[in-house]
């Protein structure tokens, strides 16, 4: 850790520690709250079992729902056992709550998959983090002569699987300790001492550190568990004890409007709803403002810091949210120039690339001082440095200035300074040189766009510019407000900007003319829009060719209204057999007619709702009758507050999306076993998309349904587009399928575009798609031209969904590049006997994916997962010392080794288990 981080740290953990001595005192009884979160999901059964054996009164918290201090109102003590994932605004709600007299109680690696400012934030906070697993199964012991009269409750143990617990405060205090054993890497004491006996358990006034995986059977036995947690919970007041069985926790509520109950103690479950308002005092992260009036669906997630020039003051938690926006940022760029720099090594690059010791105080002082002097211009083509290790300590340096500006008071130039910083950052991602792995790269080229070539020559001169760009996919919109592109025999019309041409078979032939994949991006339910009205000179409440022939096929709000209050287009019934049939023919002809390679849905949901509010959809004819006829009662009867009627009609409304794509997969798969199934999804949590669109796109993932998932993660900084997608991204449940976020480039500054790009690159993402098309710019085609495209490779790469062993194949060689780069840089290095384990391990993974690329094969499948799995476990042990200062970076790899996995787990199930032509080369 770098001196102004260190010096960072403990200010804060003082400040910290001086409000604990301004909060009330701890409450003779002992409130409990225990959050259960997506991080914990798989072990909660356990978890539970473990609390009722313990005799522990209780409160189940969502902690999904906690985004302000007042969420937690009644809890004394929350347990947050094995959360790894923290959002910002929870950080910023329990630091208010504990100033308030909150107390908490943590295990596992809490945090661990959070942004490294939320990281900064909960080592201050809990007074300790977790620094890395043990490598083998250990045992606990306490301290002799222990100071701390409650730990003497607790117990040792023997063969718990662990980790090490790494004191971050002043006031931090080892309880317990982990017995040296083989295999253990030493921890470092305050002194930068190794200590044998690494701790396990860490305490400070307000928090208790447990280094094990509480719940956990492979972490140690219920009665451990149990006595250790009412030992911690005894430090903060009298623990009440309960035998009643512990209930479950209730659905969420659908009213977003509802009162959270008071918590009080007991067997009880609470489930807290989501704040709508940011935490008082902070303007760092706000939420998007309401836009009445506005198609839902349109909406773009405003950024999720903002920073603006001027004097307004910097509160401490907004400091730590602008701090991590940097950090993130930084590791972002240090990322793209290591990639950058390892793919392009030569003796003249190698011979630039500076290492610590290489580079002079003196000459970083002077560069930082003209860099923050200089006034922020336009990204320029060329990078400022070449030298990632420059850029990263001159950036470092200007966050570091940042800090002292803010701790000065002088709020201007503290904004000044993070607004340089962040300029002179965007203006060092590496634009000239090859950093692109293989992946896919989509854009959805639009029907406006189309439109305005006019011909299949002016959609030749668009083609060559994606194509120069490196773009391997093209969603071409086949199907839009109920018109076809092309002249069809089933839709009622052709387009009439369209008519005269075949727009859908000239981008067929251009776009394999040039070695890129032609998707038809077709409208599934929306069969409208009014502001396509405007251009064909229509009226306005005009419903669109199809259900203009058929109006018997439309559906209606509760109000009697095809097209929902604020929004812009009617729906189709899913429920409705007739629809059903008319579109499946629809996506018949496209794929028998053309030699499409793929076929994406899109508005394959209903509209926007807002149940709570009254607003609710989806009463087609077809709709009403089934539903009658199924419950016994007319849905248009049927309230929300009627929670067990009104969930079976949302599931019933889910249910007809789920069954159309699963018969329309399997008829397209069946008829062109080639065919690429994707869909364009709204990446909203699941529970409230359901409510809202009756969208369960997860369960059409996990059935094999579809090869793509395209979550329209539209945001204006990378901040928020993280937050968007990193839960989809990093799910367990979905490592079969390809995730790529969608990027909306309107209005998205050229940087932003490459940072958000970046940020999928260093996540474990399939890929990325642009919309759309008539935003795609000269500035970045030329960027992209000169980052990822084709004319520097050869032979061709390798699309992940064409091909997804030679891609996984290709991506760990360039990992590969990347490590030995660092280790020719005196970089990264490791000490034996862990060096030899290394490097035969990366040769035999390396050999396993080369042998499954050149031959697929289920043994040779068998082998690959084996020596990837091997590999992955020994991973974070092989990069402790490189992740003390590279967090980001080891992470980056981490997400880089799963995409590797996912791949191989798609493969599996495309390429081994389906017809051999399913995922031939065209």
């Amino acid at each position: 850790m770098s001196k102004s981080r260190l010096a960072t740290s403990v200010c804060l953990g003082l400040l910290l520690q001086c409000l604990v001595l301004l909060s009330p005192a701890v409450a003779e009884r002992v409130s409990l709250g225990v959050a259960r979160s997506s991080d914990n999901a798989a072990d909660w059964e356990s978890i539970t079992t473990r609390l009722q054996a313990a005799k522990v009164g209780y409160r189940v918290i969502d902690f999904q729902q906690v985004q302000r201090a007042a969420d937690l109102n009644g809890i004394s003590v929350l347990f947050l056992p094995n959360v790894e994932t923290v959002t910002e605004a929870q950080a910023i709600a329990l630091e208010e709550w504990m100033s308030r007299g909150g107390r908490v109680v943590v295990s596992g690696p809490v945090g661990r998959l959070s942004p490294l400012g939320v990281r900064q934030a909960l080592r201050s906070l809990l007074g300790a983090y977790w620094a890395y697993p043990l490598s083998e199964p250990t045992g606990l012991q306490t301290i002799t002569r222990q100071p701390q009269s409650w730990a003497r409750k607790g117990q040792a143990a023997s063969g718990l699987w662990g980790g090490v617990i790494m004191p971050s405060s002043l006031s931090s205090q080892t309880i317990a300790t982990w017995k040296s054993a083989t295999g253990v890497n030493p921890a470092v004491t305050a002194t930068g001492a190794p200590s044998d006996n690494p701790p396990a358990i860490v305490t400070t006034e307000r928090s208790t550190f447990f280094g094990w995986n509480w719940g956990r059977r492979s972490s140690g036995s219920a009665e451990f568990d149990g006595t250790w947690l009412r030992a911690a919970l005894s430090r903060y007041g009298e623990v009440p004890v309960v035998t009643v069985p512990i209930a479950a926790a209730p659905p969420p509520a659908t009213s977003t409007n509802s009162t959270a109950p008071k918590p009080t103690v007991g067997t009880s479950t609470l489930s807290l709803p989501l704040s709508s308002t940011p935490p008082t005092g902070s303007t760092a992260l706000r939420q998007a403002p309401t836009q009445s009036g506005n198609d839902p669906a349109e909406q773009v997630a405003p950024p999720g810091i903002e920073v603006e020039p001027g004097a307004l003051p910097i509160a401490t938690l907004e400091a730590i949210a602008m701090r991590q926006e940097l950090e993130n940022l930084i590791g972002r760029v240090a990322s793209a120039l290591l990639t950058a720099n390892a793919a392009n090594s030569s003796a003249q690059t190698a011979s630039s690339i500076s290492t610590p010791n290489n580079t002079t105080a003196s000459s970083l002082v002077a560069s930082s001082k003209e860099f923050v002097a200089a006034t922020p211009t336009e990204t320029s083509a060329t990078a400022a440095f070449s030298d990632p290790v420059q850029v990263v300590a001159t950036a470092r340096q200007g966050l570091q200035k940042f800090s002292q500006l803010v701790a000065q008071g002088d709020y201007r130039k503290a904004r000044s300074q993070w607004i340089q910083t962040r300029r002179f950052l965007w203006d060092n991602y590496p634009t000239e040189r090859l950093r692109a792995q293989p992946e896919i790269r989509a854009i959805w080229l639009d029907r406006g766009t189309i439109v305005r070539a006019g011909s299949e020559q002016g959609l030749a001169a668009l083609f060559d510019r994606l194509a120069a760009s490196g773009i391997n996919t093209v969603f071409f919109e086949t199907v839009n407000a109920g018109y076809t592109i092309y002249p069809s025999q089933v839709a009622p019309q052709q387009n009439p900007l369209t008519r005269g041409w075949d727009p859908l078979a000239a981008a067929v032939k251009l776009a394999h003319a040039r070695g890129m994949e032609l998707h038809a991006w077709v409208w599934a339910f929306a069969a409208g829009n009014e502001r396509h009205n405007l251009l064909l000179n229509l009226p306005k409440d005009y419903p669109g060719p199809v259900i203009s022939a058929h109006p018997d096929w439309a559906n209606y709000d509760n109000r009697g209204r095809i097209i929902p209050a604020g929004q812009e287009k009617p729906f189709l019934d899913p429920a409705n057999p007739e629809v059903r049939r008319y579109l499946q023919q629809l996506l018949n002809e496209i794929a028998s007619r053309y030699q499409v390679d793929g076929i994406q849905l899109d508005y394959i949901r209903y509209p926007f709702q807002d149940p709570a509010a009254g607003r609710t959809y989806g009463y087609g004819k077809a709709a009403r009758q089934q539903f009658q006829q199924f419950a016994g009662v007319d849905p248009l009867k049927i309230s929300p507050s009627d929670r067990n009627l009104w969930q079976r009609w949302t599931s019933f409304r889910t249910q007809q999306i789920d069954s159309f794509v699963a018969e329309t997969s399997q008829q397209l798969r069946r008829a062109k076993p080639n065919l690429v199934m994707s869909v364009a999804v709204f990446p909203l949590p699941q529970h409230e998309r359901i409510q809202k669109l009756q969208q369960h796109w997860e369960t059409w993932a996990e059935r094999g349904d579809i090869d793509l998932v395209v979550p329209m993660a539209y945001a204006m900084d990378t901040n928020r587009f993280q937050r968007l997608v990193q839960p989809y991204l990093t799910s367990s449940k979905l490592n079969s399928t390809l995730i790529m976020p969608g990027i909306r480039l309107l209005n998205l500054p050229e940087a932003v575009a490459i940072d958000q790009i970046q940020a999928l690159r260093d996540l474990p993402s399939g890929g990325y798609a642009l919309f759309a098309a008539e935003n795609f710019n000269d500035r970045l085609q030329t960027i992209f031209q000169k980052t990822q495209g084709p004319i520097q490779r050869t032979p061709k790469e390798p699309v992940p969904y064409r091909q997804p062993f030679a891609a996984a194949a290709v991506r760990y060689t360039a990992l590969q590049r990347e490590w030995n780069f660092l280790q020719g840089q005196k970089q990264l290095w490791m000490r034996e006997p862990a060096l030899s384990r290394w490097q035969n391990q990366s040769k035999a993974l390396d050999q396993a994916l080369q042998a499954l690329a050149e031959r697929p094969g289920r043994d040779r499948l068998k082998t690959a997962k084996r020596e990837l799995t091997n590999f992955r476990a020994q991973f974070s042990s092989w990069m402790n010392l490189y992740a003390l200062e590279h967090r980001y970076q080891v992470d980056a790899w981490e997400h880089r080794l799963d995409t590797i996995d996912t791949l191989l787990n798609y493969g599996d199930r495309v390429t081994l288990n389906s017809t051999p032509n399913r995922s031939a080369n065209r």
